[in-house]
């Protein structure tokens, strides 16, 4: 299969050195920084570059943009995609992404389906994507009434074939639900919570707990501001649920009173370990 990557960041040059592995596909990019260009033909991460006019001979088309430049680009070029090929997104915002696409898209011949790899790192680039960074990873896939469940197959088994442990559908909507409290939340918390002045005397006094829960504070912020916002509504409400939580472990504390403290702790204990045993 002909592949074009669009972007060559963390998550499409990724893809592209795990499908380049297989040895079954041609892999080509397009960026439009010439630096990362350069550093994926010359380290061999792409068979080769390509211009916009050339991807009318990929099979498969997948964007690796954030969410209004994946959109724009696919838009702006879907009379120059392959009639009946597969168009992909990998944004991890699903419902403003699907709904602009999918029925342009249709429209124009094209099989589109919305996607999201539940992978990442917290550096961004090139310089920092990895064959093995999709290893053991889930890959959402969100299609829709117009969604072509071929090109779901296909996509399906490619991200099988790179490594994925799973392949989860959901539609965008619940994908947006979920993501919010799973991986969105997670990075406001962690990020808020290096903020307090006692970061500067962690050194010595830190273990794992510390390093789990501080780990996605570092993060590519233009990235993740698109991202919330593109997902404000549902990540406002996981806000507010762990907001009102927090003011109730507050108030145990305040009060001095053992037995809500001690009722509070073992919610959660009794909840994480109903989550770890399905």
């Amino acid at each position: 299969m002909k592949i074009a990557i669009v972007g060559l960041g963390l998550i499409g040059a990724s893809f592209a050195k795990a499908l380049r592995q297989t040895g079954c596909h041609t892999v080509w990019g397009i960026d439009r920084d010439s630096g990362v260009s350069e550093k994926a033909v010359n380290q061999e991460i792409v068979d080769r570059m390509i211009g916009p006019d050339e991807l009318a001979e990929a099979d498969l088309t997948l964007v690796a943009l954030y969410p209004e430049a994946a959109i724009t680009f696919l838009l702006n070029h879907k009379e120059r995609l392959k009639k009946g090929s597969i168009a992909a997104d990998v944004c991890g915002v699903k419902t403003k992404v699907v709904s602009a696409l999918d029925e342009p898209l249709a429209a124009a011949g094209i099989r589109y389906v919305g996607t999201h790899p539940m992978a990442g790192r917290e550096f961004s680039g090139i310089d920092y994507s990895k064959a093995d960074l999709y290893r053991g990873a889930n890959f959402i896939v969100t299609p829709t009434a117009r969604t072509d469940p071929d090109a779901v197959e296909v996509l399906s088994g490619l991200a099988r074939r790179i490594g994925f442990g799973k392949v989860v559908s959901a539609s965008p909507e619940e994908h947006d639900q979920i993501i919010a409290y799973t991986s969105q939340l997670a990075h406001v918390v962690s990020n808020a919570y290096v903020k307090s002045s006692t970061l500067k005397l962690e050194k010595g006094f830190s273990a794992g707990s510390f390093k789990d829960l501080t780990r996605v504070a570092k993060c590519n912020p233009e990235m993740w501001t698109s991202l919330f916002l593109d997902n404000k509504d549902a990540l406002l409400h996981e806000i507010d649920v762990l907001s009102g939580h927090l003011a109730e472990y507050r108030a145990a504390l305040s009060e001095e009173n053992p037995a809500l403290l001690h009722r509070l702790l073992q919610e959660g204990s009794d909840l994480k370990e109903w989550s770890n045993s399905r």
